[in-house]
């Protein structure tokens, strides 16, 4: 075999590795495409690793690029007119980040751990979905989800009381989990109270008040550093749900 073969070779068995452990082959835009369509998607995109807390585009960036988790939990921001920054979303493994119909990015895009990110341009990602029709109805797929997630979430801070507020938050967390074949009861949690609070409308010392409870409670523990270990689903679903009030 010649070097150009045995780097073309050694190229492709990466893809191949990375592509298999891909959260969007669970969970996201990937997830119906056939090995022959995954191949063209490989060739056309790049993948790039960031350490945590790097930033992946600003609001207001010309929108050129569509990224995908292929790994990590990432954060959205926008900026206030007072200059505060509202978190308005967490993204994990599968999920796409900068895909809109605007011209410049709504919303910061930060990494809270480490990541592999699918970067594609934005005319090859169109390219794309004009030429698999599968990836296209993927990807309004989960905008749709995005759409009802938003629409949880507001229901979730304009009438849950604070602990039902952290308690659906958790619940949230378990099924992105479920969604992407994860049942464990520990959670990785790299995001700050802070920005939990922010999340949910919420100051951080309720949002530490909260988590007191829960382990008070028998609910939950947190046995880590950015883990917490979910004892009792059910009382946490309950709670969420409006149905348990303690």
């Amino acid at each position: 075999m010649n070097p150009l073969d045995a780097t073309r070779l050694s190229h492709a068995l990466q893809v191949d590795e990375v592509c298999a452990t891909c959260g969007s082959r669970v969970a996201g835009m990937c997830k119906p495409m056939d090995p022959a369509s995954l191949d063209e998607i490989a060739a056309e995109s790049e993948r790039v690793t960031l350490p945590a807390r790097s930033i992946v585009f600003r609001e207001g960036d010309n929108a050129s690029r569509v990224f995908s988790l292929i790994n990590g939990i990432a954060k959205l921001t926008r900026l206030l007119p007072d200059g505060k920054q509202q978190v308005v979303g967490f993204r994990f493994p599968g999920d796409v980040l900068g895909y809109t119909g605007r011209r410049e990015y709504p919303f910061d895009a930060e990494l809270l751990t480490g990541a592999t990110l699918c970067r594609l341009d934005r005319p090859k990602m169109d390219k794309l979905l004009t030429r698999y029709p599968a990836l296209e109805r993927r990807l309004l797929d989960l905008c749709v989800q995005e759409l009802t997630a938003t629409q949880e979430q507001l229901v979730t801070v304009g009438r849950r009381p604070a602990e039902a507020r952290v308690a659906a938050f958790l619940v949230s967390l378990v099924e992105a989990r479920r969604r992407r074949g994860k049942v464990e009861r520990l959670l990785e949690m790299p995001m700050t109270r802070a920005d939990i609070a922010d999340f949910l409308g919420l100051t951080l010392e309720t949002v530490s008040r909260s988590f007191t409870a829960f382990r008070k409670r028998g609910w939950l523990r947190e046995p880590e550093h950015q883990k917490v270990e979910l004892l009792d689903l059910a009382a946490i679903s309950a709670l969420a749900d409006g149905t348990n009030e303690n």
